[in-house]
């Protein structure tokens, strides 16, 4: 009987697989028995608490503009599995998706490794890549860096850190530090490390592992780059370091075209025909970045955010960062409780408001031509639900 992409699908979303464990033993084993697909391929490691995602959706269109063959490994998805696993821009097959889950969780069945979501994917990237022959692969850290399950690979063409802030610190500790050293697992021996933040843990891992640390300063032009926010200087400038440091080659005309054709649906992404902003910053650092990006680009324009949740996120902090109770004229908010096991459910978020809420249901009318600058944001999770609810298309 063949396997389909909705099989596949069920069986990573199974109890047995659909959880986090961290921890690089299972991921070895299983990377073993398929002859170390990873080994194979020149990795750009990327990690950090926001900002990776973008930080990689910039790298692989460079390069795909400069003619390599670029695999692209990022998470979560917005609709589907097959978006994180791209070649060029274009997402593996349903059927090669489905056809590479089952030969490797059945293989690890066999061997008795038991896998979790994420390592069977981040196993069928490996091995489609290196099956694929591409040139490079720029790969994001699903969670942390030090046991994230990218983490296999030897060396890399360099390690890239993003901006380090509080998010998932019941596994990556409680201080900004413990974190940062988290992140920083992902630095090889006498492999490069690009960062905006110099922080000490990156010197001290850098100089154990003779390893060279390169601190930039967040000002590149962000003129031609096709996402927008303010925060994407920070983002390219990490990504232009990297490629002129391992891509010297590459001229300023590839890469304005590439930064043209950057695509990272769901960040501060604008939908002209409903006024409307979808951002997937899912903490208070991402939250924090959306708020000043709206100021900066709509200061004076009155907001109706729908706004939803995990409830493992600080979420009166984004609540709070996101409204003024002394500007509540000028805001409205919608809060959603979408279709996930953690999502925060209305009575919780309207607890922590300093503003007035109303539930969004699937019956609520919202008229996005009234003038309101409409905003989606808080958990990339509930994307797929609301663009599906209002009739929107974002990719």
């Amino acid at each position: 009987m063949i396997k389909t992409y909705n099989d596949a699908v069920e069986l990573l979303t199974s109890v047995g697989k659909f959880h986090i464990s961290l921890g690089l033993d299972r991921m070895y084993a299983i990377l073993e028995l398929l002859g170390n697909p990873q080994d194979k391929l020149d990795c750009i490691h990327v990690a950090g608490t926001n900002g990776k995602g973008s930080v990689c959706a910039i790298l692989s269109s460079i390069l795909v503009s400069s003619g390599k063959k670029v695999g692209l490994y990022t998470s979560p998805h917005l609709f589907k599995y097959t978006e994180r696993i791209k070649i060029c821009g274009n997402n593996i097959s349903d059927e090669n998706f489905a056809k590479y889950v089952f030969e490797i969780s059945e293989l690890a069945d066999r061997n008795n490794i038991d896998l979790t979501e994420f390592e069977i994917l981040t196993a069928v990237m490996f091995k489609y890549f290196a099956d694929n022959n591409v040139d490079v692969v720029v790969l994001e850290t699903g969670l942390g860096g030090r046991f994230d399950a990218t983490n296999v690979i030897k060396k890399n063409l360099c390690s890239i850190i993003t901006h380090v802030d509080f998010d998932h610190t019941e596994r990556l500790g409680n201080t900004i530090d413990k974190i940062a050293y988290e992140k920083a697992g992902i630095i090889k021996p006498n492999c490069h490390c690009i960062v905006f933040e110099g922080r000490e843990v990156y010197r001290d891992v850098c100089d154990k592992l003779n390893s060279m640390l390169a601190v930039i300063a967040p000002f590149r032009n962000v003129e031609n780059l096709s996402l927008k926010g303010v925060h994407q200087q920070e983002n390219l400038s990490l990504a232009l370091a990297a490629i002129e440091m391992i891509f010297p080659d590459i001229s300023e005309s590839v890469i304005s075209e590439g930064l043209k054709n950057v695509k990272h649906p769901a960040r501060f992404q604008y939908i002209a025909d409903k006024n409307l902003i979808i951002d997937g910053g899912h903490n208070p650092n991402g939250i924090n970045a959306l708020k000043q990006c709206l100021d900066a680009y709509y200061p004076d324009t009155e907001r109706r955010f729908i706004f939803g949740c995990l409830k493992n996120k600080d979420y009166e902090k984004m609540v709070n960062i996101l409204l003024d109770s002394e500007d509540s004229f000028r805001q409205k908010v919608y809060f959603y409780h979408f279709k996930h096991n953690n999502s925060c459910e209305f009575k919780d978020l309207q607890a922590v408001c300093p503003i007035e809420a109303k539930e969004l249901t699937p019956d609520t009318k919202i008229d996005f031509n009234d003038g309101k600058l409409n905003i989606i944001c808080g958990s990339l999770y509930m994307i797929s639900e609301l663009t599906e609810m209002f009739g929107i298309n974002i990719l």
